[in-house]
């Protein structure tokens, strides 16, 4: 997986694939679909939710810049994966999940594994984890209308926030960056498709 889908494909990063190649992605995945853990594309976890592609897992940590140090908000907790590769990256992890079981079945596997660095709770990451902040990186794995602009308050001078941003067909991969003065600055990364975003600032959850 690491050498075909990412580092054939432009991941660079040797943090970052050093931190994919020590997790078991199997885990992760739900038992009737864990034979396609590996494979190059989202895989279905339920509630509407997936495990994203492993390029753009790779994709959006390499993004973030990590060096280790930093405390970084997960915006989506999700089948906790996203959020154990960042464990590996940076020195804090907190992630919020909206659906109380994905929530609960991440904060599971992610014990099992020992990442207690890694931090889960259940809630809105439309609005952030605010109680928390500030941040030096935030990464969202849903796509959101707008960027919120709670996510770019809860930015550590510094900062970077990374975010796919547009309608439910298909995104834009935003990198946010909060310099020493508070402003900002963005680049789009390139076309990404991802769930909705579901929230007071996100999209609204299905009926």
């Amino acid at each position: 997986m690491v050498d075909e889908q990412l580092r054939a494909r432009g991941i660079g990063d040797e943090r970052v694939l050093a931190a994919m190649s020590s997790l078991p992605r199997n885990v992760f995945v739900p038992t009737p679909v864990r034979e396609q853990a590996y494979e190059d594309h989202a895989v279905p976890i339920g509630f509407d939710a997936t495990i994203s592609q492993p390029f753009v897992v790779g994709w959006m940590s390499e993004a973030l810049a990590l060096d280790g140090t930093e405390r970084v908000l997960e915006i989506g907790t999700g089948s906790g994966y996203q959020a154990a590769v960042l464990s590996r990256l940076a020195r804090e992890v907190y992630t919020i999940e909206r659906v109380p079981v994905l929530a609960r079945r991440a904060r599971f596997t992610l014990r099992a594994l020992g990442l207690d660095n890694v931090h889960v709770f259940i809630g809105d990451g439309s609005v952030g984890l605010p109680a928390h902040a500030p941040y030096d990186a935030i990464v969202v794995t849903a796509a959101a209308p707008s960027v919120p602009n709670e996510l770019i308050a809860q930015l550590a001078p510094r900062g970077r926030l990374v975010v796919p941003v547009g309608v439910a067909a298909i995104q834009s991969l935003r990198v946010i960056r909060r310099d020493d003065e508070g402003r900002v600055s963005s680049r789009d990364r390139g076309a990404v498709v991802f769930v909705p975003l579901v929230g007071e600032r996100g999209f609204r959850a299905p009926s």
